[in-house]
């Protein structure tokens, strides 16, 4: 199987409710993350990475920040006259012109997979972090002769609707599906990363809605298991499942460890994200930074300990930030604390606030408020 033969299918919205908080503006795949990344970020440089030279990208709303993050797909190497990147707005429902699930939204870009002359296609979501390389996917793919793919992982189930957890033989191939919504415990659950041919994909496209039928996890998957060759390939590395605003927290603060930091960021596979030129982060002589990430852009006088500053965010001098999220172009005032707290973009904290949750249940600051 040659990448340049496989069309990228990136559903930028899927899971939007597990992330509300941060999504009430904004589609999964342009969540900032990493201090200066955005979730689609890493599905994406996986996929170029991997020598897929054409992706397609699935939107259902709030997408307008999407747009401007992705622009002509430069950053990617997929501004090109051939192939490059594809956003898919919502064109299906008669009325309201919006998805309804997975299965829907493949409905409605049933035209673009039909033009598109690759034989295969890999399906991924946003709200996984990982930087894999796909084209171990599609030799698994090949060695076992499957008609499906799907990357795993062991773990605990990360509380999604639709969450696909698998029985999975000696020879990795899937033989039993389990659907659930809020699971608990562990077990395989699917990365949603699937790999098949487009004909096969079209094909049960067509007979679900045939049927009328509306869950890609329920309908397709899980009643094809027994008549489709559906193998799982554990995933490896780094690979983390956002089904919360404190997992969103916690996978965060996990890149504040170099050995995961190092996992997701390989020299090999770079993560690709749009520029934002901006002079170098600015310490202050009174300013303490401790085991944190600081984007460039940054202007730190106060104390940060571990912490992520995106771009452009100033810490003014006598502030204190700890065990927090701080998001572009957001303004901590003189003498002000936040501790286990998620700063939006452009939140400004006035002088002397103190604001305060806890790990196990951060506190969050919209977009544009001002405290």
């Amino acid at each position: 199987m040659r990448a340049n033969n496989v069309l990228g299918i990136i559903f930028s919205n899927a899971y939007d409710s597990a992330l509300s908080e941060i999504t009430s503006l904004r589609a999964m795949g342009s969540v900032p993350f990493c201090s200066r990344y955005r979730l689609i970020d890493f599905p994406l440089s996986s996929m170029v990475n991997s020598g897929i030279s054409k992706v397609g990208i699935i939107t259902k709303s709030n997408y307008q920040s999407l747009m401007d993050h992705l622009g002509t797909g430069k950053p990617w190497d997929l501004s090109r006259k051939r192939e490059g990147m594809f956003i898919l707005p919502p064109f299906h429902e008669a009325q309201t012109g919006i998805y309804k699930g997975k299965l829907s939204s493949l409905e409605g870009i049933s035209k673009f997979l039909q033009h598109s002359k690759e034989e295969y296609v890999i399906l991924s979501d946003c709200n996984v972090v990982y930087n894999i390389n796909m084209k171990k996917l599609m030799r698994f793919h090949d060695e076992k002769g499957a008609d499906i793919s799907v990357v795993y992982k062991n773990g605990k189930i990360p509380k999604l609707s639709n969450m696909m957890c698998f029985d999975i033989n000696e020879e990795s191939r899937i033989t039993g599906i389990t659907v659930h919504d809020e699971a608990e415990g562990e077990g395989n659950y699917s990365g949603n990363i699937i790999l098949m041919r487009k004909a096969l994909l079209e094909k049960l496209i067509a007979e679900a809605k045939s049927l009328n039928l509306r869950s890609l996890e329920k309908d397709v998957f899980l009643k094809n298991v027994s008549k489709l060759k559906i193998y799982g390939l554990e995933a490896e590395g780094f690979f983390e499942t956002i089904d919360s605003l404190q997992s969103y927290f916690d996978i965060s603060r996990m890149l504040l460890d170099p050995k995961n930091m190092k996992a997701l960021f390989n020299k090999d596979y770079p993560v690709y994200t749009k520029t934002r030129d901006d002079m170098p982060a600015i310490y202050g002589l009174d300013s303490d930074v401790k085991n944190s990430l600081v984007a460039d852009g940054c202007v730190i006088e106060g104390t940060v300990e571990n912490s992520i500053i995106f771009r452009g965010a100033r810490i003014a001098k006598g502030a204190v930030v700890k065990n927090c999220i701080v998001m572009q172009d957001s303004y901590i005032s003189e003498g002000a604390q936040i501790e286990n707290v998620i700063a939006d973009k452009l939140v400004v904290l006035r002088p002397n606030k103190k604001l305060a949750g806890a790990e196990t249940y951060p506190v969050y600051i919209g977009k544009d408020i001002v405290i």
